[in-house]
């Protein structure tokens, strides 16, 4: 991961799974779930259309055990400050940048050298879904949160790579595997990290979501190796 960001890939790398922890929140009253279920992922093959993969919002009930796409379901209050520190790093809610925030937390290189990567393996199709889905995450949290009336908290003291660390840390279960669903369920809380997905559903299709949370493993596993996180695991729910 050592290349030199170009203006390409930063466009690219606007499809983060960082894009799903902006402005949001619920605060939950709750326990959170800590048993792991993980499904075997649908093979999809780069430049494919992916499979949903997993159950639909009918089985999206409250203190469920698992995330639709795998993983445990977290039903405590959300890490708001947490999340309000990645916006800032971004630029702040007016004038947010999702290059501009992974920048700041990994470096130019890391992030063009793990776009490279990511789009190698699953395809620009894929990978550019990826973005839209995200970038619809974005806006819908900004949405929900308006309506709901919810004022975010000053950010927590955190930048860069521990901001980062901060992330993979929030989406890693009591396993040892980051799973993009248990990440989300503690940006924005369970209950809106559902609605998150089924207005993606709506909008693209639930395959087009599953994609973003299969995308979404692989890229914070692989940041959580590049941060020296060596013991992260990859979730299976991954191709």
């Amino acid at each position: 991961m050592n290349t030199s960001i170009t203006p390409g890939r930063a466009a690219a790398l606007g499809a983060s799974a960082l894009a799903g922890l902006l402005l949001a929140g619920c605060a939950m009253g709750g326990h959170p779930q800590n048993q792991t279920n993980e499904m075997q992922s649908s093979q999809m093959k780069s430049d494919e259309m992916p499979s949903s993969g997993m159950q639909k919002s009918g089985m999206d009930t409250t203190m469920q055990m698992s995330n639709r796409y795998g993983g445990p379901a977290y039903h405590g209050e959300p890490a708001l400050g947490v999340t309000v520190a990645l916006v800032m790093a971004g630029g702040g809610p007016g004038d947010f940048s999702l290059v501009t925030a992974l920048n700041s937390m990994l470096g130019e290189k890391t992030v063009n050298a793990e776009v490279t990567k990511l789009t190698e393996q699953y395809g620009k199709k894929r990978v550019g879904m990826w973005v839209k889905v995200m970038e619809f995450y974005i806006a819908d949290t900004l949405k929900i949160a308006q309506a709901k009336g919810i004022e975010l908290p000053a950010p927590a003291d955190l930048s860069g790579t521990e901001l980062a660390a901060a992330l993979v840390k929030a989406g890693t279960a009591k396993d040892g595997t980051f799973w993009a669903g248990y990440l989300f369920d503690h940006a924005v809380s369970h209950p809106i990290h559902i609605q998150l997905m089924n207005d993606a559903d709506a909008e693209f299709g639930a395959k087009w979501d599953a994609n973003a949370h299969a995308i979404t493993n692989q890229a914070f596993y692989d940041v959580a190796q590049a941060l020296g996180m060596k013991q992260v695991k990859l979730a299976s729910y991954n191709e």
